[in-house]
This record gives structure tokens, sequence and C-alpha cells, in this order.
């Protein structure tokens, strides 16, 4: 079942909230990570590597959707800092399975706790069917990057 169409000023507004949105979302996480020289992609590898244990390089750059040039310099910094281990797979010897380290762990609870506090209480103040809606706009925007050609 399809809506109404929505226009041009409409589309622009929805732009602009999803901007702003995103940046509230985002700045608390993005002030601890700066304070170790680090960004966003050093967070969601610890958010995949936390919701996902003993994932694989190779899926891990699926999920993030990235260059193996582009993981590597962020993977090792996490390394270094002792918050990610990398082990070889005994089932392929090719193959690396990454886990968080108990520091990991703690970094990665706080950096996605805020966002999690601030998820929650905005979808407590928009109502009931927010949550809902929101998911159902997500996963159209997930699923129409598998559409484009």
């Amino acid at each position: 079942m399809t809506g109404t169409p929505i226009d041009e000023t409409q589309l622009n507004g929805a732009w602009e909230q999803m901007f702003y949105g995103f940046r509230a979302l985002t700045a608390p996480p993005d002030s601890l990570l700066a304070e170790r020289g680090w960004s966003r992609v050093h967070h969601r590898i610890l958010y995949f590597v936390a919701r996902t244990p003993s994932l694989t390089v190779g899926e891990l750059l699926q999920r993030l959707g990235v260059t193996k040039q582009a993981l590597n310099g962020p993977l090792k910094a996490l390394q270094q800092a002792g918050l990610v281990t990398v082990n070889v797979c005994n089932d392929d010897r090719r193959a690396r399975r990454l886990t968080l380290s108990p520091a990991g762990r703690t970094l990665e609870a706080s950096l996605t706790g805020v966002q999690r506090e601030l998820l929650a209480k905005v979808f407590e103040r928009a109502g009931e069917t927010a949550f809902e809606g929101w998911c159902k706009v997500m996963d159209e925007l997930a699923a129409s990057e598998s559409r484009q050609p």
C-alpha cells in the first residue's frame, strides 16, 4: 500500500529533520571519540563486534559497506588500544575473528548507551506509533539500497 505523494518542500523538510536528528544522535559519542582522535567508523566497528561475537573481518566489511583499506586503520587503532582482539579462525585459517576486550565492551556501551537513552526518550515523547513508523521508514531506506542499479 502506498501513501499520498510527498512534495519537494516536504521532502526537503524531511531531509533537514534527518540531518539535525542524526547530528543530535551522533554528537555525544563523537565527542567521546574525538578525545581519542577517533571517528564514527571506530564506533561502528565496536558496535557491530559487540552485537556479533566472533564476527569475521569479512562479515564486518559487508555490514559496514566499506573496503579493506577503509577498515584497516581504524581496526588497527582499536587493536593497539586493546579494545578489539583479532584471532585466526580455527576452521578457516584465512579468516580473522573479532572480539571486544572488557575495555572495548565498556567503551562501546558508553558510546551506544547514550544514543539508546536519547532514542528511548524521543520515542516516548513522540507517542505510541512513532517507533513503528520510524522502523518502517528505516527498513524502506535500507531496502532501497539493494534495489538500486
